[in-house]
This record gives structure tokens, sequence and C-alpha cells, in this order.
């Protein structure tokens, strides 16, 4: 550790640099006051933008990690929900294609007896965004003040908004400089950005769903497990029970893909149907919440109430309270028909006869993106009505002309554009792949593996 740390007042942006292109650790107070410069405006861009190379190519050490957490932390309002007597637990995903697991977890675990009070992101490139598939909802206002966030997490146990101005304001200047800059891709960075905004919330645990494959942020397992392992150390570090399960997206999660049909299949999952892997998916996340928030004493029994709690029909209703109190209509859980709808349908048939080998699942969820379901640039407008719908998925047979997906569409210049780009990502092979498993993983405390 440098002892040559100053008080916050004294520390010089051209030292911080300096160090950190020199290998040399810096200190706790020396990267709290780099940040609070920063985020004052007293430090410029470009000198943080130097700082930001610097940490790509030069990494940091697990205490600097926790030290730039804490400080993009408490660079604004940290929430203190000590007054609500359940534990607070919320789940992060790292992001994939047709991951909507977030919308049947909050109200699943709220319905369990723990606090959500989850602040999500919107979707950027070919990963979708918790915000945009609720807001697929009509009316349902994510933009919540924080008194009106903390009353509805209060009457049902879990709120979902975006990012307030409140919430880790050093993080949305910094995330915003290194998506221009090419210093996004540093796991050091990408922890500190996650975990920072994830503690504001004034949790007692979280899990955090850290996906791996060709539709994943990390491509590659070992990537996702060094991030993953990064996280649980740094919640460790900051006081929290932080758990981390690597998962499968080398296929798009569930059948379908885009927000108001992700909707759709979040209310069938929590009506007891939907697809296998989603439903299996947010069964074990949800054991996981429930065991870190004291509900359940084993991650088992904790799956087996999940279950319990779907069936039971109070995990929908806690949805249907929680769309009703943010101001989205709720006649949508029984008529998903009034949800946007796309104004034409076509279908992609099979090629060849075989098995599907594999899907490039980045770029069905970049054709979902193309359809006008996603951005390409922060500032794009999303389309929630379109989308993509699998027939089949990895593993399953296919005959010639069988159907492959449909995809809702409302421009057909776009859907031939995103029609050529499914078709070149789907391989169909004469015999079936090996099944690979949905979960990885799991690393519960630093350096512990399962």
């Amino acid at each position: 550790m440098n002892e040559t740390a100053a008080s916050t007042s004294t520390v010089r942006a051209i030292d911080v640099i300096r160090q950190k292109r020199d290998g040399i650790e810096l200190s706790r107070q020396e990267i709290e006051a780099f940040v609070q410069a920063y985020t004052r405006g007293d430090v410029p861009d470009y000198q943080v933008s130097a700082w930001l190379m610097a940490v790509v190519l030069r990494g940091m050490t697990r205490a600097e990690t926790a030290a730039l957490t804490d400080a993009m932390l408490r660079s604004g309002e940290v929430l203190d929900f000590s007054s609500l007597p359940q534990k607070k637990v919320d789940k992060h995903s790292t992001g994939g294609v047709g991951d909507k697991t977030s919308l049947v977890l909050a109200p699943l675990a709220a319905a369990a007896g723990i606090a959500v009070p989850m602040i999500s992101g919107r979707g950027l490139g070919h990963t979708g965004g918790t915000l945009d598939k609720l807001e697929a909802i009509p009316g349902f206002n994510v933009n919540l003040p924080l008194a009106e966030f903390r009353r509805v997490l209060e009457s049902c146990g879990c709120a979902m908004i975006g990012q307030t101005a409140e919430i880790a304001p050093a993080d949305r200047k910094l995330y915003a400089l290194r998506d221009v800059t090419a210093t996004v891709e540093s796991p050091y960075l990408i922890c500190a950005s996650i975990m920072s905004k994830k503690l504001a919330e004034g949790l007692d645990g979280l899990v955090l769903d850290v996906k791996t494959g060709s539709g994943a942020f990390m491509k590659n397992e070992k990537d996702a497990a060094f991030l993953a392992g990064l996280m649980v150390e740094t919640g460790e570090r900051m006081g929290k029970q932080v758990i981390a399960l690597l998962t499968d997206m080398d296929q798009p999660l569930g059948n379908m893909i885009g927000n108001a049909l992700e909707v759709i299949e979040v209310v069938d999952v929590l009506r007891g149907k939907g697809p296998e892997d989603l439903r299996e998916l947010c069964h074990h996340l949800a054991g996981w919440m429930l065991h870190v928030g004291g509900i359940s004493p084993t991650v088992a029994e904790g799956t087996q109430l999940s279950a319990k709690l779907i069936s039971s029909g109070k995990a929908l209703e806690k949805f249907t309270q929680m769309i009703e109190l943010q101001g989205g209509d709720v006649r949508i859980v029984d008529d998903t028909t009034r949800l946007p709808q796309a104004k034409q349908k076509v279908q992609i048939t099979s090629p060849a006869g075989g098995f599907i080998g594999s899907m490039q699942c980045e770029q069905i969820g970049t054709a979902c993106v193309i359809l006008g379901g996603g951005r390409e640039r922060k500032e794009d407008s999303v389309d929630h009505a379109v989308g993509i719908v699998l027939q089949k998925k990895v593993g399953d047979p296919v005959s010639v002309g069988e159907p492959l997906c449909t995809i809702h569409y409302n421009s057909t210049e776009r859907a031939d554009r995103a029609r050529k780009l499914i078709l070149e990502s789907i391989r169909i092979d004469d015999a079936a792949p090996m099944k690979r498993p949905l979960i990885h993983r799991v690393i519960q405390k630093s350096g512990d593996r399962h």
C-alpha cells in the first residue's frame, strides 16, 4: 500500500495517474479524493480518461477495487431501509439475450417476505434492459423519486426503478467516459460500476447472475469467473453477503426476445408455465435470494418455496401489486394483448434437417436491435412491440421447412435484415450437441467455487 496518501484536499490528479501508470498501488484516500474531485467537476475528463486507460492496462488490486467501489457508492445518496423489518436482497445480471429473470424474481422474493429494492438499467447493444421491458407495460413508471420508491417498497416488498441522479453520480460520469474511451472492458471498472450502484440500495445481500457464452458480455468462462470472484470479494470487503452464479448464455434464455414479448413470458412463468430453462434459472436464483435473505435455511428449501409461491399465485399477486403501485396497467396480467403488439409477423423456416447445433446468441440479440427492440446508442428510442419468438432451441430436432422462429416487426426493411442475421446465427448439424448445463458454477465467497 502506498504510504504517501495525502488528505483529500492535497491529492493531485497527475500523481494518481502517474502512480497507476507505473503500477504503484493507490491508497483508499487517494482513490476517494480523485473520485470526489471528478464528481465535483474539479478534475477534467482528459485526466480521468488517462487514469481509466492506465487501469485497463495495469489492472487494480482487490483493495483498490473495493476503495473505488466505496468512493463511487458514497459519491451520492446511500439508501437506508433499516426501518423495514425484513432483509433487503437484490439480484443483478450482467446481461444477455432474453434474460427477463428480474421481473420474475423481484415479486417472487417479495412474496417470500424479502424486500427487493431493485435499481436497474436500460439495454445497450445486443443485451436487453430491465427498464425497457417494464416500460412495455402501459403507464409503468420507472422514474420514481426516491421517496416514492420507498413507499412502493414498503407497500408490496418490491419496487423497480432506474438509476436516479442521487445514486452513485460518479458512476454515471465514469460510465459515459468509459463508453467513448475504449475502457469499458476492465473487470475492475465493471465491478466498481455494478457494485457501487447495487450497494447504494442499502442491501443486506446480493445474488449475481454472471453470464458466460456467445451472448454474454464475458464470452470466456475464465473471464466471467474472474469478474464474479472480484464482485463477491468486493462485496465481502464492504460487509455484504454476495453470491455469484455463472450461468449459460450460449443461446437466448427462454423463447421470447423483445420487450413486450418478454413481459408475456414473465407472466407465463409467474403462472407456473413458460419455458423450462427460464423457470429453472428463476427458481435457482430465487433459492439463493431466499437463503441469503434468511427465509430458507438451505438453497434447496428456498428453491422449493419459490415453486410453492408461484403455484399458489402469491408471486403473481405481488407482480400485479407492483405494476399498480408504479402506475402500470394491471389488466395486462390477465390480457397480455394489452401490451404493445407488432403489426406484422413472419416465420423463418429451417433450410435443412437435423438438429440445432448452436446459436450465435449475440447475433440473435443484435437482430432484435435491428428490428427496433434495443439501442445501439444510449439516445436511441425503443419499439417495445417488436422481437423474436424461438420455436427451436439448441439440441432440438428440426425438419426442412419447419419453423425456427417468428419475427414480430413493424418495418419490412428491418425484418429482412434481421431474418438474414438470424439464419446466419443458427447452425444445423447431423447429430444433437452435448447439452450444456444452465448453471456452470457458484462462487459463494472469495476463492470458494462449486
